[in-house]
């Protein structure tokens, strides 16, 4: 009797224990390694990486305070189990920050508020519209161009990027499209929230991609199918397939995911594409009435321009793995001048960020300060944040 009891304690002694190492804590480190504090930076932490089977109700707060902070789960391939957690941690010049991955406390409330969101827009034709807390934009899908191309109102053909000018920091997406399907206004008007006054036509817009073979640019037509991946108060992302088109003989296959971070004025592109060993990403040069800047050791672009009653700055930053250098290209012809930051296509790859600053958004005084953000931008993605569990 004596023996089965001593066992039972043992065996009660060992499942308390397994028990108490399954929720214990795990310690990460995010390390800085630039002379920049660094924040709006999404970290992402694998299940893999944790050593753990499931990241449902798990949540990290940080170390010292143990306030849990705003983060979301997503999906990275597909397969419909949450295997990445996204926060943006806060970490100094030079230094280290400590984390610890939790359990959430059965009270806790995430956050819900889908501050960085996309989606489809079937009730505008087939706009596909994608924002932050800090800028919005949109692009333009298969019946636009089907309306375009039979001469029927509202269409549009353009592969090109819009951005909508937002000076809220709330979703004004669906606000928008619904003073347009219910006639109560317009968003090419500003009303306190910010319009749409952005030409984009045939240009690149704010981040579209051509081909240059020999001294000429080829461009695709409107995406041909959409897929909404994720929406959330940290991340949205999506992907647009453009199917194949034809550059002078060559023949050229294209898919985008895009996503747009909390924070962030600056959407990521991530272009799969065959046929071409070199992508161009551009911005137009509307009037070319503003200034053209570029810092090719820091793989930037950007075209400062007046705008309406403002000024406008739009920008690509390219990781230095994939940038070439960049050109200002004008023409005579309609749309089609164009700041062009050429790329390197690698395994079928390229990867670059896009966007806008308004100057009447106040995010930023003038064009100083925007390339400022830049400059710091290019250096924390060519430097990123490394992230290692250390217990």
């Amino acid at each position: 009797m004596k023996l089965i009891k001593l066992f039972f304690a043992l065996a009660l002694g060992f499942f308390s224990f397994s028990c108490e190492h399954q929720e214990e804590n795990i310690t990460v480190e995010v390390s800085n390694e630039l002379s920049l504090d660094r924040a709006f930076e999404t970290v992402e932490i694998s299940k893999e990486l944790l050593g753990v089977e499931s990241l449902n109700n798990l949540g990290i707060k940080t170390v010292s305070s143990k306030t849990f902070l705003v983060s979301q789960l997503i999906d990275s391939n597909g397969d419909g189990n949450m295997d990445v957690l996204l926060f943006q941690p806060e970490v100094k010049a030079n230094s280290k920050a400590l984390y610890e991955i939790a359990k959430l406390p059965d009270d806790f409330v995430p956050s819900n508020e889908k501050i960085c969101y996309s989606r489809f827009v079937p009730e505008r034709t087939d706009d596909y519209a994608w924002e932050n807390n800090k800028v919005a934009f949109r692009t333009y899908g298969p019946n636009a161009q089907y309306r375009f191309e039979n001469k029927l109102k509202e269409g549009t053909l353009s592969s090109g990027i819009d951005a909508w000018l937002k000076r809220v920091e709330y979703s004004i997406i669906d606000k928008w499209y619904k003073k347009y399907t219910e006639k109560t206004g317009t968003y090419h008007e500003d009303t306190g929230e910010g319009l749409d006054n952005f030409h984009v036509g045939t240009s690149r817009g704010v981040g579209g991609i051509a081909y240059k073979k020999d001294s000429t640019y080829y461009i695709s037509k409107n995406f041909i199918s959409h897929k909404t991946l994720t929406n959330g108060p940290i991340r949205t992302s999506f992907i647009l397939d453009y199917g194949t088109w034809e550059a002078d003989g060559t023949t050229v296959k294209e898919s985008k995911k895009i996503s747009l971070d909390y924070g962030n004025n600056l959407s990521k592109f991530e272009i799969s594409i065959k046929g071409v060993d070199t992508i161009s990403a551009g911005l137009t040069l509307h009037e070319k009435d503003g200034v053209v800047t570029s810092h090719e050791d820091e793989t930037w672009l950007n075209y400062w321009q007046p705008h309406g009653d403002s000024e406008l700055g739009t920008a690509i930053v390219a990781p230095s793995t994939y940038f070439i250098d960049s050109e200002k290209y004008e023409t005579e012809a309609k749309d089609l001048s164009n700041a062009f930051s050429h790329l390197k296509v690698i395994n079928g790859k390229t990867v670059y960020y896009a966007g806008f600053t308004w100057q009447k958004s106040g995010q930023f005084k003038n064009q100083y300060e925007w390339e400022q953000y830049l400059s710091n931008f290019a250096k924390k993605l060519n430097t990123p944040l490394n992230v290692k569990v250390i217990k």
